[in-house]
């Protein structure tokens, strides 16, 4: 695919919804590194309906830790692997306190050695909390990256360093949020909606869906 294309492609996304949003509720930096932690494997929508009363209760480090984990568990206990998530977010809130004052830390490095999070919620937090032009790499972006194909890779690593290359500079800030809704409710991962796709005369997947009769 070549620049002309990929840039027309996110100039379309850009003019449909300029400020995208993702579908995860949260106030602050703590509550959204939190919320990540207990999205892998469920949905945004299962991970709300916990974190509405876990941030009432809890809408801090000090307050969550205070909680302890079984009082963690009690408001996520509907989210799938909720154990050893209420164990991430436990020892995630003890080292915030002990090492960054209570505060999520705006540096990669530092966010991965958190429990519980890996390059791609490093990314996500990066991206929303802070502002920093970086792409998490999730299945709907992997999808996207080979089937338009934006940025082909055998690898979420692959896919997301070819994404930073190959996105506009410009539209880097938001391109996370354009692909995930993209790949989420229009180029999904079965049967994709190509009829109804904005950018279906510039995806250049072969194998398009076509209109029902």
């Amino acid at each position: 695919m070549n620049p002309a294309k990929r840039r027309a492609i996110f100039e379309r996304f850009a003019s449909a919804n300029p400020h995208p949003k993702g579908e995860l509720d949260w106030q602050t930096p703590f509550q959204l590194l939190v919320a990540v932690i207990l999205s892998a494997q469920a949905t945004d929508r299962s991970v709300n309906l916990a974190t509405a009363s876990l941030f009432r209760e809890a809408p801090g480090p000090r307050e969550m830790l205070a909680l302890g984990r079984e009082g963690i568990e009690r408001h996520i206990r509907t989210i799938g692997l909720f154990r050893a998530k209420a164990k991430h977010v436990e020892e995630t809130c003890a080292i915030l306190l002990a090492e960054h004052g209570g505060e999520v830390p705006d540096d990669r490095e530092a966010l991965e050695r958190l429990p519980g999070v890996g390059r791609k919620t490093a990314n996500v937090i990066l991206n929303i909390a802070f502002g920093h032009p970086t792409i998490a790499v999730d299945t709907h972006l992997f999808r996207l990256g080979n089937r338009i194909p934006l940025a082909p890779g055998r690898t979420p690593l692959e896919v997301e360093r070819r994404l930073l290359k190959f996105v506009p500079p410009d539209y880097l800030q938001h391109a996370h949020h354009w692909l995930i809704l993209h790949g989420r409710y229009v180029c999904k991962a079965v049967r994709p909606d190509c009829p109804n796709c904005l950018i279906n005369d510039l995806c250049e997947y072969r194998g398009k869906t076509v209109a029902d009769a």
